[in-house]
């Protein structure tokens, strides 16, 4: 039987179709090796962070024992000359990975759950004159200090006039409530209207957010820190010069002594201390200030090939020497 070539309308039918199968094909293609090359990814990717969260483990624990030497060598002081103050690294821990680290001590910032007695309502003169003073001293508005109390306290309504009240955050846009207890990161700062990103980078470096009642440690705190409290820019007025007096010494700086001193002299009063709002009796000296710390942060950056990671660890050292990790976060405060 002769051959008989199919219509030319059919033709282009089937070539179409091939055509369409082609297409769909490659599409299927495509997408197989877009998440097969995706899954190795990420695969690589969580290996990386493992591997980098192993070795921030290893640094917690060679943190730790730093922190118990020196407790054992010296209990009754922390200071910046003491080992534990020295940065680790850059340090090869396995092929292609290296390790920095640092530890801080956060006992030498300004603890913003201080603003606040421990049963929540009454408010501490001297520190909120400090914070106030603090504020000042890095260019921003001592109002922030009476809207932070009241973010903390455990009053619905402002314990200082002029401060929002917890209505207030209720009917933003979206609407969130105040913890009206002590906080566990500095960074909630941000939640106070109008406060912002550019501010708080401004005063992040010397606040932290300790349990009520930790002193400052004067031998470690910023020349800032101490000068919101004494009142006048002893040591804040030439920073360099601070920290050269500070490696100088050897050891604290300025001393506890000196410190209780220069602070006598310029104690705040309580009288009418939040503008309106009753405060605390005055907080003796051995309550407010310190020349040991518990409280330290552990920054370990790794590098993983072209990986980073940065991780953050709040140690707590007790009363024995022994340090336990108590937070691990991506971000510093």
């Amino acid at each position: 039987m002769p051959f008989v070539a199919p219509p030319a309308r059919q033709r282009g039918i089937a070539l179409l179709v091939a055509i369409l199968l082609v297409a769909l094909a490659t599409v299927i293609a495509a997408a197989l090796a877009y998440d097969n090359a995706m899954t190795a990814r990420q695969t690589i990717a969580t290996l990386d962070y493992n591997q980098a969260l192993l070795v921030t483990q290893g640094t917690e624990a060679f943190a730790a024992y730093g922190l118990q030497q020196t407790y054992r060598a010296q209990p009754s002081l922390t200071d910046t000359a003491q080992p534990w103050a020295e940065p680790i690294g850059p340090l090869t821990v396995s092929p292609g990975v290296t390790l920095q680290a640092h530890l801080t001590d956060l006992q030498g910032r300004f603890n913003l759950n201080n603003l606040v007695a421990s049963n929540g309502v009454t408010i501490n003169a001297q520190q909120l004159v400090a914070f106030r003073r603090l504020l000042t001293l890095v260019g921003l508005s001592p109002r922030w200090a009476d809207d932070w109390v009241n973010w903390i306290d455990k009053s619905p309504t402002p314990a200082i006039p002029g401060a929002p009240a917890d209505s207030a955050y209720e009917e933003m846009d979206p609407p969130y409530q105040t913890p009206n207890l002590p906080v566990t990161s500095s960074s909630e700062l941000l939640a106070l209207p109008g406060f912002g990103r550019v501010r708080f980078e401004r005063i992040a470096p010397y606040v932290t957010a300790l349990p009520v009642g930790t002193p400052l440690n004067v031998c470690t705190a910023s020349p800032y820190v101490l000068d919101a409290y004494l009142g006048h820019t002893q040591f804040s007025a030439n920073p360099r010069q601070f920290a050269r007096d500070r490696a100088a010494a050897g050891g604290c700086f300025p001393t506890v002594s000196e410190f209780e001193t220069a602070y006598s002299d310029t104690m705040p009063s309580t009288s009418n201390p939040a503008g309106g709002a009753a405060g605390a009796p005055q907080t003796d000296f051995q309550q407010l200030f310190s020349q040991s710390s518990q409280w330290f942060r552990l920054t370990s950056r790794i590098s993983s090939g072209p990986t980073r990671f940065i991780l953050y660890t709040v140690l707590y050292r007790d009363t024995n020497g022994m340090v336990t990790p108590i937070l691990r976060s991506d971000t510093p405060n």
